[in-house]
């Protein structure tokens, strides 16, 4: 055995799956894990800057490490994901108990940058950018598939679209989709080892171009023996294509749950954020989409206090989010991130102006959601139960094909099977149900 490692992870399911990967390369190169820096013999944080809390919660985490390297001095440090790439050698400049810093590019080098690192006692920096990414064709090995009944899975990284106010294309770099094949391969491997439901992750899974388009990307998964359920994000709502809506209408395996972020109700701040359509684009494909599936479930991201929003502007948000009626809603107030283009606009919205618009939407789609789930009362949904209910041991959760939160009493046995549920109540952010006979 090589040492102890501990990975902390910051922001979006990517960064979580980089994160399985990093600990299945780590385990075969005889690291063993820990959740205690105290016993690390290395740490590494994976990073996210795309989201201003994410980014200066790992910097604070960064900092904290100090004394622990003081301690051990053979401790490892090592910083990874989105920081790593945007500051690259900065990092040890500034923290020089980092001791590497590897960039979104370079994951699949984890091991060798480590072993080079113990070898030559040098700080190792690599934040170089590649035609091809290996490390989205890395499979994690089955212990750090959890739950095991799902996975997740990269078919594409990178971004083109350089929306104004977005860090993504600068440290995740231009758009690579992974080869159709190797998914596939992917995914029947885990499929033969018990996986159900297969969540495929991008920044843009929309403008998929691995082989294939996305569309026949998912009419080929739902071909595979034994899975069940296939969920994707994120989706940009000037890719959704009319054969993508058509998927939702044909395929039984794709669950009724899209996320497709709108960002602003206002023609005006669309524009501004170069988001590459209209507020009645964007209400026309939701129309689409519930033409092809009804009982499909909407989720969203949304950004309050943009330069230049005006109270009218906002309003425009506020209406477009009461006609869709979104069961979940990720919103944040803006904040510059650094090399953007929005960057160089005026922060016209005083701060205490963007907590009070986000307060009051927030306030709103909580009343959406507890709506949305009143309407869900004493119907009938399969369930894919994840596990035992953290509040009380005589129930588990699962979530519908909506991706609703459903409790209900039921024995551990049911974890990663399928079971028929009807819905008894409405809480504000979950459902209470009983199991229902099977017809």
């Amino acid at each position: 055995m090589k040492g102890y490692v501990q990975i902390i992870t910051y922001g979006c399911q990517m960064n979580d799956l980089d994160s399985r990967k990093v600990h299945s390369l780590l385990a075969g190169d005889g690291w063993m894990q820990t959740e205690s820096s105290t016993e690390a013999d290395l740490i590494i944080l994976n990073t996210c800057s795309v989201r201003q809390k994410a980014y200066e919660k790992a910097l604070s985490t960064i900092g904290r490490l100090r004394p622990y390297k003081r301690k051990k001095p053979s401790l490892i440090i090592a910083v990874a994901g989105c920081i790593a790439q945007q500051k690259g050698a900065d990092i040890i400049e500034r923290m020089p108990h980092v001791d590497i810093v590897l960039g979104t590019h370079q994951l699949h080098r984890i091991t060798e940058i480590i072993n080079k690192k113990r070898l030559e006692k040098r700080t190792q920096v690599d934040t170089r950018m590649n035609e091809c990414i290996p490390s989205m064709d890395i499979v994690p090995d089955a212990e750090f598939v959890t739950p095991s009944h799902r996975a997740y899975i990269n078919i594409m990284q990178g971004c083109d679209n350089y929306c104004s106010y977005c860090i993504v294309p600068y440290v995740r770099g231009k758009e690579i989709s992974r080869d159709h094949a190797h998914i596939i391969e992917e995914i029947r491997v885990h499929a033969s080892r018990g996986v159900r439901e297969i969540f495929l992750l991008g920044q843009n899974v929309n403008s998929y171009s691995g082989g294939m388009g996305f569309p026949a990307l998912l009419k080929s998964i739902s071909e595979i023996d034994g899975m069940q359920r296939i969920r994707f994000t994120t989706s940009h709502p000037k890719d959704m294509s009319d054969d993508l809506i058509d998927c939702f209408a044909g395929l039984e395996k794709l669950c009724s749950h899209i996320h497709l972020p709108f960002q602003s109700g206002s023609d005006k701040v669309l524009e501004l954020m170069n988001r590459q359509y209209t507020r009645q684009g964007y209400l026309k494909l939701v129309r689409k989409l519930r033409a092809a599936r009804p009982d499909i479930a909407f989720s969203g991201d949304v950004i309050v206090g943009f330069p230049g929003e005006s109270e009218s502007d906002y309003q425009d948000t506020l209406d477009l989010i009461q006609e869709v009626r979104f069961d979940l809603l990720y919103s944040f107030r803006y904040s510059v991130r650094p090399g953007t283009k929005a960057a160089g606009l005026e922060d016209s919205v005083l701060r205490e102006e963007k907590q009070r618009r986000l307060v009051k939407l927030q306030a709103m789609q909580r009343k959406i959601t507890l709506e949305c789930s009143q309407a869900r009362l004493d119907k009938i949904y399969e369930v894919l139960v994840d596990g035992v209910s953290e509040r009380n041991p005589d129930q588990v959760h699962g979530r519908t094909t909506q991706n609703s939160i459903v409790n209900f009493t039921g024995s551990p046995s049911l974890i990663g099977t399928m079971a028929r549920v009807k819905v008894t109540r409405a809480n504000p952010n979950s459902l209470t149900g009983e199991a229902a006979e099977k017809p």
